[in-house]
């Protein structure tokens, strides 16, 4: 299960940083990376190839209950934890979902992302701000998206 989910949730957090269900705005971004996180560049995309749907049937809700599974990937993101062959693949693809708004996923991707970022938002912030200081270094996606932009009231 592990090699199977591994790359699925990375897949999945490619997607969520990628699609976002809101308006742009201009603005600037609210979150303040810590030291030592280092950026993620961008490479060479393939034009008009889309990323694969192989992990479009997962369980989405089982894998972001499950703390263990959850934080290995999150490690493996992070570059704090060594990845599977796929994950590093999947891994290397965030810089181009962000880069290209995720022209290159399926329409399912794109469903499941909200249900991703919601999840990490609402109950793992944390991680999600970490993923933004790694994979939008210079802001441009919260700014696009207003991510980091809710109720901070509702924080407890």
């Amino acid at each position: 299960m592990n090699s199977v989910s591994a790359p699925a949730l990375l897949l999945l957090v490619v997607v969520a940083l990628a699609t976002v269900h809101a308006a742009p705005r201009d603005g600037p971004a609210s979150t303040e990376c810590p030291a030592g996180i280092k950026a993620a560049k961008a490479g060479p995309a393939a034009q008009g190839v889309k990323y694969t749907t192989k992990y479009d049937n997962i369980n989405v809700d089982m894998v972001l209950h499950n703390e263990r599974l959850l934080n290995n990937y999150m490690e493996c993101l992070m570059d704090r934890r060594a990845c599977s062959k796929e994950g590093q693949l999947l891994k290397e693809i965030i810089p181009d979902a962000l880069q290209t708004d995720c022209a290159r996923c399926s329409e399912k991707q794109k469903q499941i992302a909200g249900t991703i970022m919601s999840y990490l938002l609402q109950y793992k912030k944390k991680y999600w701000d970490e993923l933004l200081c790694k994979y939008d270094p210079e802001g441009n996606f919260r700014k696009k998206y207003e991510v980091d932009e809710d109720d901070e009231d509702d924080e407890e």
